[in-house]
This record gives C-alpha cells, structure tokens and sequence, in this order.
C-alpha cells in the first residue's frame, strides 16, 4: 500500500487517534482518513487502538476468567458501537479541527452535523 502525502507516521496516528490536532502538513491525509472511502471502517479501527488497552486491563484483574472475559468483551464491543453510532457527528468535529469543509451525506437525509 502507497502511503499518502502528509502521512503523520505511527506515533503522530497515535495522537490523532486520541483526538489531537495534527500540523497542516498532514492536512491532506486527514482529508482522506476522514472522507474518502472506508472511513468508518478506519474510525472503528481507531477506536479498537483505544478500547484494546482498557479490555487488556481488565484481564490482569484478580478474579474468575468468565468476569474478566465479560467486562473486556463489554468494553470492546461498547466501545466500537458507541464509536459507530457517533461517527457522522465524531468525523464532522475533526473536520472542522483540521479546518477542512464538512460533507453533506444525502444518505441522512440530514446534514451531517449542524452547528
């Protein structure tokens, strides 16, 4: 896979990740990660980078295996459809943090998020 001009890097996608404003150099690739094809696949995938680290947490835990395989299937699961039910409204705020237009999705019927 080619990478894309502005490609922030594994730490810099990190930051991203966790919501953080990446420079104007990477403007181009947050225009992609955030609109083009495949875009909630990438957010889901993003969120997973934040949730696995909660869920791991829960397995070092004292206490039956059957809670701890619970609560981290609790968090994981949570975690990716909380991310997917808010992914219109998630994706428009970073638009706009990185200063790039927010589309209109015609599927919604909506606008993707009003101010």
């Amino acid at each position: 896979m080619t990478r894309i001009p502005g490609d922030p890097g594994p730490w810099r996608w990190l930051l991203f990740a966790v919501g953080l404003r990446l420079s104007p150099e990477n403007r181009e690739w947050v225009r992609h990660e955030l609109t083009d094809a495949g875009w909630r696949s990438r957010a889901a995938l993003r969120q997973l980078v934040l949730v696995v680290p909660v869920a791991a947490a829960f397995a070092a835990l004292p206490g039956p295996w059957s809670l701890k395989v619970t609560l981290m299937v609790l968090v994981l699961v949570g975690g990716l459809l909380i991310s997917l039910m808010y992914a219109d409204s998630v994706r428009a705020s970073r638009l706009r943090q990185h200063d790039l237009p927010v589309p209109d999705d015609r599927d919604l019927g909506r606008p993707t998020d009003s101010l």
